[in-house]
């Protein structure tokens, strides 16, 4: 019979990083933001009702974490989800909380 697969203490801990970052409702409302067309820190400020200087702060915290990148389109910076695994995980989390749960 083959063991059951284990993630190693350093994996472990690099993941409840990233679940960390995710667990803060902006940061989380920010990649949301990020996982269609990439968008620039001020329209995401705006949209969000967010100050651009907590925006900021928060989108360093996220690009540090590979969970968002970013592209310098002249003056602006545009941020999208790091891959297709952050927009899977994202929305498969928003479907989830929004399916009809019974308790039984």
């Amino acid at each position: 019979m083959e063991s059951m697969k284990t993630l190693s203490e350093d994996d472990a801990v690099e993941l409840a990083e990233i679940f960390h970052l995710l667990g803060d409702p902006s940061r989380l409302r920010i990649v949301y933001a990020c996982l269609g067309e990439p968008v620039n820190a001020g329209a995401l400020a705006a949209d969000l009702k967010l100050s651009p200087s907590l925006v900021s702060h928060h989108l360093r915290l996220l690009r540090a974490a590979r969970i968002l990148t970013s592209d310098r389109r002249g003056r602006h910076i545009f941020y999208a989800a790091e891959d297709d695994h952050i927009r899977d995980m994202v929305r498969d989390m928003a479907v989830h909380i929004k399916e009809d749960h019974k308790v039984e």
